[in-house]
Order: structure tokens, then C-alpha cells, then sequence
């Protein structure tokens, strides 16, 4: 475990250094291309190793039996996270693209109307299925890892667009929430334009049968719909 928990300090703390206090720098340096080269690479090196730490960890008992109930509320948790994920990809201002001033000016509907950093929270709903289904010691870490990063890079991430985009970003943060459906319970944005669309659903509902799909595969239990059928 505390092999486990250095990689995982290891893979939060690169990606927070080289997103904020290091970028500059490291860009003026090496280039934005060259910078983009070296971000991937620790960030691919500290993930193998995430991953081969957490095999290393002997399986434990689960904290609790998960029960059809627990399945039910962490397979409908995995089906939003992958909507959002999948609706991030089309028109996200956040993502480092040109013409992100001309989306940020654009109303907030769908996922985006849903929360202003789908794609974060698509990893935090991951999240939290995984630490539900998969009660262990070393799914914990893991799970409390990417949602710390998911988050926390969430908050920084507004903080850091703030200053490149100016009031482009502080027009789409007051148009937006940062928790999903935060704008619809506090009556800014209607229920209405929170629908993702039927080309999300669909890739979001195809991603989500997919990947539950595929648990076996990877020598994990059944999941999603597929428990059921």
C-alpha cells in the first residue's frame, strides 16, 4: 500500500505541478509542443506505475458486501459519468483549443448546462461506482486519488482560464455551475437545456455498456446492465 500511495502522489503531483506552478516555465523552455511531449510522458510513466502498484497489493476482503442495491446506484452513477464524459468532447471551452472565447460566449446546454467541467466530473462519477462496487483498501486509494485530481484540478483549472481567457471565462462561470445541476437547484438554468442530446446519450450509453462490458475481460467482476441479463 505504501508503494500504491507514492504512485498515486506521484501521478496527482505531476499533473498539478506541470498544469499550474511548472507550465509556464517548462513551456518557455521546451516549447508548447515540446512541453506537451514532456507532460505526456511523466504522465504515461506515473500511470504504469500506478498500475502496476495497485496489482502488487494483495486483493483484501471487502469492507462490505455489495449487494444489488449498491450495484444499481453505482451502475447508474458509471451511465451519468459517461454522458458527461462523452458530451465534453464536443464544444468544451476548458480544453485547450482555439476558438474556446467563441465557446465560452455560447448559452450553456446539455452536459455543459449540467456542469461547466463534465469531463472532470465524468472521472469523478468513476469515482465514486468503483469505490462503491469495489469496497478494498487499494480501490479506495485509487478512487480517492482521481477524484482529488478530478476536482481539484476542476477548481485550478478555473482558476487558470480565469486568467487566460478573462471575462470570456468569468461570462461562462456565471452562466455555469461547478457542481452538476447546481444551476438547476438554485434556479439560474432551466431543467430543459440540461438535456445532453441524443448524440451524447447515445455515445455516453454506448461508452457505459462497452466498458461494463468488458469488466470480465480484465478480470474484473460483471458489470452494469450486463448483471441483470
Amino acid at each position: 500500500m505504501n508503494t500504491l500511495w507514492l504512485a498515486l502522489a506521484a501521478f496527482v503531483g505531476t499533473h498539478f505541478l506541470m498544469s499550474h506552478p511548472l507550465r509556464t516555465p517548462m513551456a518557455s523552455a521546451l516549447g508548447e509542443k515540446g512541453f506537451q511531449v514532456v507532460y505526456s510522458l511523466v504522465s504515461i510513466a506515473t500511470f504504469v506505475w500506478v498500475i502496476f502498484a495497485f496489482r502488487a497489493v494483495p486483493p483484501a476482503p471487502p469492507q462490505f458486501m455489495a449487494g444489488d442495491l449498491i450495484w444499481w446506484i453505482a451502475s447508474v452513477s458509471m451511465l451519468i459519468g459517461s454522458i458527461l464524459f462523452a458530451g465534453s468532447l464536443m464544444g468544451n471551452p476548458a480544453l485547450p483549443a482555439p476558438g474556446a472565447d467563441k465557446l465560452a460566449a455560447a448559452p450553456a446546454r446539455g452536459v455543459f448546462a449540467i456542469t461547466r467541467h463534465p469531463m472532470m466530473w465524468g472521472f469523478a462519477f468513476w469515482a465514486i461506482t468503483h469505490a462503491l462496487a469495489s469496497p478494498t483498501p487499494r480501490v479506495y486509494a485509487l478512487t480517492a486519488a482521481m477524484a482529488f485530481l478530478a476536482l481539484a484540478g476542476s477548481w485550478g483549472q478555473d482558476r487558470k482560464k480565469a486568467v487566460l481567457m478573462g471575462d470570456a471565462w468569468q461570462g461562462w462561470v456565471s452562466r455555469t455551475s461547478f457542481v452538476p445541476f447546481g444551476g438547476q437547484l438554485s434556479g439560474r438554468i432551466s431543467w430543459a437545456a440540461a438535456w445532453p442530446g441524443r448524440t451524447t446519450m447515445l455515445i455516453g450509453t454506448l461508452l457505459w455498456l462497452v466498458a461494463s462490458w468488458a469488466h470480465p475481460l480484465l478480470g474484473q467482476p460483471v458489470a452494469g446492465l450486463w448483471r441483470w441479463l
